[in-house]
């Protein structure tokens, strides 16, 4: 198990795309709906990691093929981030650096973009890779980036979702609760009902975890 298995980087909650490429939106609504049926449908181990790589490969081909949409960008970082979860200690933290280097990119061309999806993206890289010596974890520059996500897109699932596992690990508790209720109170997405459940739950049992912690 990598050392950088916490990364868990999950954003698969924004619209397929919104470009008016009818090429790009079909490409990254089939990278966004193969990473869904990966990371929920099949069971963790090899064949999970195997999948999630060969799919690596094609979300790369796919940033190569439209290198000036956002869109095509946000998901290979958010799919190389998945890699890295999953990948051994030897390679997990250069996937991750992978991940950075693409979103970073993505969030220069447009930090609103798929609801803040570049933003949040590398705010959770920056709060769930270890610091250093071993990552370039920033705890700061996690709160920063993740505030701004949730400024831009106040009813975001994802951002409101890690804004507050965020500040949950940082044993902000009253903050993470109120968070992760406005997270639920969002509306749901009838589309994606794979991830919106998947995502739900997980936010039901972090607020399950608060009041002993309180």
């Amino acid at each position: 198990m990598s050392s950088l298995c916490v990364i868990a980087v999950m954003l698969a909650g924004h619209p397929a795309s919104a470009a008016s490429d009818p090429a790009v939106q079909a490409a990254v609504k089939q990278l966004q709906t193969r990473w869904e049926t990966i990371k929920f449908e099949v069971p963790e181990g090899s064949v999970q990691t195997e999948k999630m790589n060969a799919l690596g490969d094609e979300a790369d081909a796919t940033a190569s093929r439209f290198p000036n949409q956002v869109d095509a960008l946000i998901w290979d970082g958010i799919i190389t981030s998945e890699r890295a979860s999953m990948a051994s200690m030897f390679s997990a933290l250069g996937l991750a650096k992978a991940a950075r280097a693409i979103l970073e990119k993505a969030y220069q061309m447009d930090p609103a973009a798929l609801n803040a999806g570049a933003t949040t993206s590398l705010g959770v890289l920056y709060y769930r890779v270890p610091g250093f010596p071993v990552g370039f974890g920033d705890k700061k520059k996690a709160r920063q980036l993740l505030e701004q996500a949730v400024r831009i897109a106040p009813q975001g699932l994802d951002p409101l979702y890690f804004y507050g596992d965020f500040l949950y690990s940082e044993r902000d508790y009253a903050k993470a609760g109120d968070i992760l209720r406005r997270a639920l109170a969002t509306p749901t997405h009838p589309d994606r009902p794979l991830w919106d459940t998947n995502r739900r739950l997980v936010i039901k049992e972090l607020l399950a975890k608060i009041p002993a912690k309180s």
